[in-house]
């Protein structure tokens, strides 16, 4: 099977070659036989009727410096592609939300991975909400008394924008902390979204446990440290990625996830763990493929596309 792939992704010649999970999956669609075409967010659009990107035709290469050529610029019909990937990193604001309702025009004949839909409905700290029982106490509210009453019942909290990613914008706040109702102030002058507040859990100085999970299956777990004095294990804000195994606990929460995300088209997730607490389902853009192979010499990236060629494959089969 070969296909015609098009990624929607931020600019491939910035990608850190060693690390960028988007990166990864474009290798090993290229030693699969799929053919690549890759353009960002911006240069996608709807017209009189079709989804159309401009962009580049990519050959990947594993070359620090030169790890990219490009063919020439061109009008791409989204809808002539197998497959295309929805990959460019959060914020989740509405451009993000727009591109997910653009994507959904053409998923009827295009698979889009992970499902728009999906993704658009499913955001990292909103999908927890559906698993109660499996995360620490949570609160989404943009009143200052609420939080305060929430701090009051739970000490020590963690207090992060409701959309963002990478580690940005989160705080830790004791029970002492003078500066809750400036953070607030801070984050209700960028934006008029909630945040999100939950209990903290001490056990992260020792690791933020990433667990990949590949169609609802799990593929395999790094664990995020983070540095001394941080309390972010974001790889992305210095978090040192470790090899790691899986809990029964941490078992028992994929199981129940397992069945949820593959309904869901979800294919290529990311769940973040701490001592047992499910903290977020990562759907929109999903890291760690690499950090698993170099640790257990599991190659994720197979297993995606092994799973896409399925349900490729289903398709076809169902006419």
């Amino acid at each position: 099977m070969s296909l015609f792939v098009a990624l929607q992704m931020d600019p491939v010649e910035h990608v850190s070659i060693t690390a960028d999970s988007t990166f990864r999956i474009g290798i090993e669609a290229q030693e699969r036989g799929h053919r690549l075409f890759q353009y960002t967010v911006d240069q996608l659009r709807y017209d009189e009727g079709r989804i159309i990107a401009r962009g580049r035709s990519v050959i990947l290469q594993k070359k620090q410096g030169d790890h990219v050529q490009f063919g020439a610029w061109q009008q791409l019909d989204l809808a002539e592609a197998d497959v295309v990937w929805l990959r460019q990193d959060p914020p989740f604001d509405m451009a993000y939300v727009t591109s997910t309702h653009l994507l959904d025009r053409i998923a009827a004949t295009t698979l889009v991975v992970n499902d728009p839909f999906w993704v658009r409905n499913s955001p990292e700290k909103l999908m927890v909400l559906d698993f109660p029982d499996l995360t620490p106490p949570t609160l989404i509210a943009r009143d200052l008394e609420a939080i305060r009453a929430f701090r009051q019942r739970h000490g020590d909290i963690v207090v992060k924008p409701l959309y963002g990613n990478g580690g940005a914008g989160v705080f830790h706040l004791r029970p002492d902390d003078p500066n809750l109702s400036s953070l607030l102030e801070m984050f209700s002058g960028i934006n008029r979204e909630p945040v999100i507040a939950q209990k903290f859990l001490p056990a992260v100085t020792r690791g933020d446990k990433r667990i990949i999970l590949v169609d609802g299956e799990v593929v395999g777990a790094i664990n995020r440290v983070p540095q001394a004095g941080e309390a972010r294990s974001n790889m992305h804000v210095g978090g040192r990625a470790e090899k790691v195994g899986l809990t029964a606990r941490e078992r028992e929460i994929c199981g129940r996830l397992g069945p949820v995300l593959r309904e869901k088209g979800l294919i290529f997730t990311g769940i973040d763990v701490i001592d047992g607490w499910l903290t977020e389902i990562n759907v929109t853009s999903p890291t760690g493929i690499q950090e698993l192979e170099r640790f257990d010499g599991i190659n994720a990236a197979e297993a995606i596309w092994r799973a896409i060629e399925r349900r490729l494959e289903a398709r076809c089969a169902a006419g």
